[in-house]
């Protein structure tokens, strides 16, 4: 059944065995590359396929273990990715791929079995450029299924269709991403000067140029946030940072659910001056305790978030979720008005790695 809207271009849908690409940048995933190439080779479509794994400059044995599997496994091809931007990897894998349709993977994360065959299904009945799914994060510590738990909850990450939608439909943006090569062609691949919100920025492209990106939530991929706090607290301000150089570029294109942290952290600033100066009696009017009203709420929505059902299993996994919660919002909100006041510039995600200004995927 063809789903086309009215008013908009449909992408092109090439034969059902004309093969696919997947396509991975990986930077220090020893822990996790094995497991993500695997759910993505056992993916079961029809005609030829190929992974290509863009490799940066890993400083773990990640180079190692993937040039074991491109040895043990034909359809497996490396290429170099010296600079480690996600967006260069991401063109540079795409230039190197062959076939019609291209399945962006991450390395820290696992496709469930059968997404790229009902993805494909999904890109021939909308005649979309683009389909993505939900993202369902899983943790193996109990800060990691602390993270988890915030990134599959609207509270965590502002309720993205990606991250917990139930309903099919057109979208802003997608999580990872199954494109038509031939859209990706037009509209120019992946922006290079982008270290962060590539996807939304590309997404925003396709968009622009008529074409359909479609949320499917029966896709799923398993995603493996940050072990530790230090570098959840790294891996959002960077990302918050690039938001704001989004904002900068795109204006108000952008959904309003990004003001929302900053919008925190300015609360956050004014209600620690304002307290500041009643201690100090320098403001006794009784109406400055409204300043404290907005942080006080974000308190109580923490709270009731980390003890419901949300919030895990016991009083340690409540304690984690009410402290991660934080730990997202306020450095992310932090990036972000730093990056609308002086641009993103140079700023890079470390999260992945100790001692080193190098971004990360």
């Amino acid at each position: 059944m063809h789903l086309a809207t009215p008013g908009r271009r449909d992408a092109p849908v090439p034969p059902d065995d004309a093969g696919v690409s997947f396509v991975m940048p990986v930077l220090n995933e020893e822990r996790y590359l094995r497991r993500a190439v695997a759910s993505t080779l056992a993916q079961d479509v029809p005609g030829p396929v190929e992974l290509v794994l863009a490799l940066g400059p890993s400083t773990d044995a990640s180079d190692e273990i993937a040039r074991e599997i491109a040895a043990a496994d034909s359809r497996v091809v490396l290429v170099d990715n010296p600079a480690a931007d996600i967006p260069v990897g991401l063109n540079l894998a795409i230039g190197r791929s062959r076939f019609p349709t291209i399945v962006r993977v991450d390395a820290h994360s696992e496709l469930r079995p059968g997404y790229t065959g009902r993805a494909l299904a999904t890109l021939r009945r909308t005649r979309a450029a683009n389909v993505g799914g939900v993202m369902r994060a899983d943790g193996r510590s109990p800060f990691q299924r602390a993270v988890a738990r915030a990134y599959n909850s609207p509270v965590g990450l502002g309720g993205g269709a990606y991250h917990g939608g139930t309903e099919e439909g057109p979208a802003e943006s997608a999580y990872l991403g199954v494109f038509r090569r031939s859209v990706l062609e037009e509209v120019g691949g992946f922006d290079e000067t982008l270290r962060r919100g590539e996807d939304w920025e590309l997404n925003l492209r396709i968009r622009r140029a008529g074409y359909r990106v479609w949320f499917d939530p029966a896709l799923s991929v398993v995603y493996w946030p940050r072990e530790s706090w230090t570098r959840l607290v790294r891996q959002f301000r960077a990302t918050g940072a690039w938001r704001g150089e989004l904002v900068r570029r795109y204006g108000r294109r952008n959904s309003l659910r990004f003001f929302a942290p900053p919008a925190l952290v300015g609360g956050a600033a004014l209600s620690l001056v304002v307290a500041v100066a009643q201690a100090l009696g320098v403001v006794r009017s009784p109406a400055a305790h409204a300043v404290h009203v907005p942080v006080a709420a974000y308190g109580v929505l923490v709270a009731v978030v980390a003890l419901g059902r949300g919030g895990g299993r016991g009083w340690r996994d409540r304690a984690w979720t009410a402290a991660v919660l934080p730990s997202m919002h306020l450095p992310w909100g932090a990036g972000f008005l730093w990056g609308v006041a002086r641009g993103a510039r140079d700023t890079v995600d470390t999260s992945r790695l100790d001692g080193r200004n190098t971004p990360l995927p």
